[in-house]
């Protein structure tokens, strides 16, 4: 087969490929970096290259005009190579890493009654030993052996070889005097004997740290809670964007991409170091002398949803998005952090909580237990408010579930000007009725850089409200305002301009966004609907709401009420838990009745299949207006509307 230079103006040297190869693969195999946030399946537009000399054969001109093509951009992902070319590389957006501030971070109390020893699985051990001489001269895995057995309870531990081939040393640099990690106890195999997870030169205090992590990979952001297992605080947490969200900004995306050549190989690497950089960075906010380290991490509890965990673990994620939409694996089984390639202790128990189907994973089933509905006699509905939009419903008696692709517009992604709760964001806006002006609050009270999911729900509320947008979410060009004006990609509303910005740059909110906005929030009312009809459960039944999701815990919900994103009903009905995934998952990191319990949770729910009919796009399509077509539903606003009108 024919090969073919390709140049890059952004590397040094030219790669050589082979005709046929697709320009996106070759950028990969050079190293330039592309964001492809459709999959690359050639939606999005956004993977767009300048092709200077040669030529492509075009698969695909989607999101080009002519003038485009005229000029040599080519989409990566659908622009075949079959001959030498030359190829300029655009600007890359860049998807801001923004850590979670200390508005984010919530408190978090130990469990009460909480006891290392009665709770947990890991345990620690001293021990000590004679040191060998001619006289004796057992090996160094039989003496270590019969240490444990005369000074623990322990009875024939297992041992990893990586950690066999650090017994010599350690037991001479600690002077025959070592402290022993092991896990005592493993769910899916209940009678096999303990695991040695490490062993440390020295013999450790009782009250001296030792340290798990809880994860939540979420599609768009991956949280870690670091966490002391002999106390049980948390001791720092911590947040960033998943890197995958470059190769797509929903699952399914991200499992075409998956499929594709060494896609899985490139998912599964993006997220892991998301993972091991957060895991560095939390151990790096312990003030501790000598420092921490993710090699003393004994222990990590993973949630996400079943792709991510998926694409994690590299199992074939294909006949997730495929009828009848079915799993590799719903409860993997316990596994160590060298296998999942976690920078921690290589023998450190890692442990994924179990999901359900093929979109409601492992994340809801943490997010079930922290909530606490299923000890609970009212009728609840919880929702972890993601891009996943997963949703249950039920009480101490049942268990129904759903979930419907929201998409990561709530969470800061797929808007222009979208970024997470952190410093700079624009938490809560207000438009005066007659000038059209907005104000606006930041959190850190600095000149703003962006909206948060919060902030986006209070400006699309306002908006609607004063007639900025209709119920279509188009904007009214013919009000008196500069405010309101055409942009790149239509209309707009400019909530700060430049000189008021932290960024320079006019912030404003487009006709794109309010359409993702729309359809994001169109997603989560159809789906409690529907979920609702399917066990017969009028809305109205409904007692408590309790609301996941990274920024859950910051909405107001008389604005998410006004732009149709939750039922109408009274405002004592819902409580806002924040990141109910994370929290599950320490609840789990901690306890191992917990985690039996989640288990439990996981067998209880009964899927329902939103795709299985129409009832959903019709549940959808009705949703997809401010705040709905059937405004009976929402009886305050359509009071509030009746009063403006008099």
């Amino acid at each position: 087969m024919a090969e073919h230079l390709v140049k890059f103006d952004t590397v040094s040297e030219p790669i050589s490929v082979q005709t046929g190869i697709l320009l996106s693969e070759a950028a990969h195999l050079a190293g330039v970096e592309l964001l492809q946030p459709c999959g690359g399946q050639g939606r999005c537009g956004r993977c767009a290259l300048q092709v200077t000399s040669g030529t492509v054969r075009r698969r695909s001109t989607l999101r080009l005009s002519q003038e485009d093509i005229a000029s040599g951009y080519a989409l990566a992902c659908q622009s075949v190579i079959e001959g030498d070319i030359s190829v300029s590389v655009p600007p890359q957006e860049k998807i801001e890493r923004l850590l979670t501030s200390d508005r984010t971070v919530a408190e978090v109390t130990v469990p009460v009654g909480y006891n290392f020893q009665l709770d947990q699985d890991i345990q620690r051990h001293i021990l000590s030993m004679s040191p060998p001489d001619m006289s004796d001269q057992t090996d160094d895995w039989s003496r270590l052996q019969t240490a444990i057995r005369q000074q623990t309870s322990i009875e024939n531990p297992q041992i990893p070889l990586s950690l066999l081939k650090r017994i010599a040393n350690v037991l001479r640099q600690g002077d025959w005097k070592v402290t022993a990690i092991f896990d005592s106890h493993s769910w899916d195999c209940p009678d096999c004997p303990p695991r040695l997870i490490d062993i440390r030169a020295g013999h450790e205090q009782p009250t001296d740290p030792l340290w798990g992590a809880a994860i939540d990979i979420g599609t768009t952001t991956v949280t870690i809670w670091l966490v002391d297992l002999i106390s049980g605080e948390v001791r720092a947490q911590v947040a960033e964007y998943n890197q995958q969200i470059s190769r797509g900004e929903d699952v399914v995306s991200r499992i075409i991409y998956a499929s594709k050549n060494s896609g899985d190989e490139q998912m599964r690497s993006l997220v892991l170091e998301t993972i091991n950089k957060l895991l560095d960075l939390a151990c790096k906010r312990i003030k501790s002398d000598p420092p921490v380290t993710p090699s003393q991490i004994v222990k990590a509890t993973i949630v996400g949803n079943s792709t991510m965990i998926h694409l994690l673990l590299g199992v074939p994620a294909e006949n997730i998005r495929l009828m009848p939409f079915v799993t590799g694996v719903n409860q993997v089984p316990t596994l160590t952090a060298d296998t999942v390639g976690l920078n921690i202790t290589p023998a450190a128990t890692v442990d994924c909580l179990p999901g359900v189907a093929s979109y409601v994973g492992a994340d809801i089933t943490a997010g079930v237990l922290s909530s606490g509905m299923d000890d609970n006699d009212q009728v609840t509905l919880f929702m972890d408010v993601g891009t996943n939009g997963e949703i249950v419903l039920g009480s101490s008696e049942w268990l129904a579930t759903c979930a419907c692709s929201a998409g990561p517009a709530f969470e800061g992604a797929g808007v222009q000007f979208g970024m997470r709760a952190t410093k700079g964001a624009i938490e809560e806006v207000w438009i005066n009725n007659t000038t059209f002006e907005p104000t606006f609050r930041v959190i850190g009270k600095v000149k703003p850089r962006g909206l948060c999911g919060s902030g986006l729900i209070s400006l699309l509320a306002e908006m609607f409200l004063t007639g900025v947008v209709d119920k279509g979410g188009n904007f009214n060009t013919a009000l008196n305002t500069t405010r309101i004006r055409q942009g790149e990609h239509g209309g707009e509303y400019v909530i700060a301009w430049s000189e008021q910005s932290g960024n320079g740059r006019d912030i404003a909110i487009t006709h794109v966004d309010v359409d993702n906005l729309l359809r994001a929030k169109a997603a989560i009312y159809a789906g409690f609907t529907v979920l609702a009809d399917s066990v017969g459960i009028p809305l109205d039944w409904v007692e408590q709401v309790l609301i996941g999701g990274s920024f859950g815990k910051y909405i107001n919900v008389e604005k998410a009420i006004d732009i149709g994103l939750l039922p109408d009903m009274p405002w004592e009905r819902y409580k806002f838990l924040g990141n109910t995934a994370v929290r599950g998952a320490y609840y789990a990191l901690l306890n191992k009745q917990a985690r039996a319990h989640v288990k439990d949770i996981a067998s209880r729910m009964t899927y329902i299949e939103l795709s299985a009919d129409n009832t959903f796009y019709e549940a959808f399509m009705s949703a997809l207006f401010l705040p709905h077509t059937d405004l009976s539903r929402f009886p305050s606003i359509e009071a509030e509307m009746a009063n403006k009108q008099d």
